[in-house]
């Protein structure tokens, strides 16, 4: 498959290879950031508008973001989890807000790591609950407070954890840190710069909504909630709606369907067998160009720590892999 020739980056002013290296700055449960050299491996060489309908900690973003991939390129990041998408909106928005916020968080943390954890965890429940729409958290309404209590939570809780119990509370136990690093002023500022550029959109929508607008030659990475190994690797969703397995097969059915009409696809995945059946060896998925590659990734999210260590993931894609 050839990409349809692409405009030149100065029709567009999309952002440029940050001048120092932008991080994620939430940690997110299944974040790629130690994936990457492998990711790196199904880039396309060249493709149109970039979309990433499962953003969580962004990593792939921000690494194309580094290497100065997504100049002068359209970027749709969306996610259907409100307190993600609200947070990353307001980090773009008022990020000195946000610091100001945090650097407060911080300091009350350090002189008592868990009342003070538990006492902002009670005070982010019901603030967040405030913005529910009765479906889940609007985006729209979240607020640099908010915002920054996200991060605190992220940066302090077990894992980096975001999970939701039956009732839609956010109940993340602290984690084991003796001097986290909750407010990188530095990093959220150059953040805020690259989620500024015109071309970057985010919004709150399901994936398939967020995809729906997808053409021929667009780069689209995906790294939804992983099916699990096993009856008990399954904690409470981090959006009240979970993802079930008709929400693996219906995504399946998308991946199809863009491989047709010509967009570059990648899919992280888990390799459960309800995934093997999808894509490893299925007839459809292999008609539409797609390829399964298992690959080792870091188990980190296991109360046991020595249950912890490599697992095999999938990268599904129709991507040409580049062999250094």
């Amino acid at each position: 498959m050839t990409a349809p020739a692409l405009p030149s980056h100065s029709e567009h002013s999309g952002p440029p290879a940050a001048s120092r290296p932008v991080r994620p700055f939430l940690k997110w449960a299944g974040g790629k950031r130690q994936l990457l050299p492998r990711l790196r491996e199904f880039y396309p060489e060249a493709f149109g508008a970039y979309r990433e309908p499962f953003l969580g900690s962004g990593a792939v973003f921000f690494d194309l973001v580094n290497q100065g991939r997504l100049a002068g390129r359209r970027t749709f990041l969306t996610d259907t989890n409100g307190d993600l998408v609200g947070c990353y909106a307001h980090v773009r928005d008022e990020p000195e807000a946000v610091i100001k916020h945090l650097q407060r968080l911080a300091a009350r943390y350090t002189r008592d790591p868990q009342g003070h954890y538990y006492r902002v965890r009670e005070k982010f429940n019901p603030a967040r609950q405030a913005i529910s729409n009765g479906q889940g958290i609007e985006s729209g309404r979240y607020t640099a407070d908010l915002a920054a209590m996200l991060v605190y939570l992220n940066r302090t809780g077990f894992n980096g954890l975001f999970r939701l119990n039956s009732k839609g509370q956010f109940n993340v136990p602290l984690g084991r840190y003796s001097n986290p690093r909750i407010c990188d002023t530095e990093n959220l500022r150059n953040v805020a710069a690259v989620l500024s550029a015109p071309t970057i959109s985010i919004k709150q929508v399901r994936h398939v909504d967020g995809l729906a607008g997808a053409k021929a030659g667009d780069f689209v990475y995906l790294d939804p909630p992983y099916a699990p190994l096993s009856a008990t690797a399954q904690f409470t969703s981090y959006t009240s709606e979970g993802f079930s397995t008709g929400d693996q097969k219906q995504l399946q059915r998308t991946l199809i369907r863009l491989a047709r009409k010509g967009c570059w696809v990648l899919l992280s995945n888990s390799t459960a067998p309800e995934v093997a059946g999808l894509y490893d060896g299925n007839r459809d998925a292999e008609r539409a160009g797609l390829h399964a590659y298992q690959i080792l990734a870091r188990r980190t999210i296991n109360s046991n720590a020595s249950r912890r260590g490599q697992v095999k993931e999938y990268l599904i894609t129709n991507i040409p892999q580049r062999v250094s």
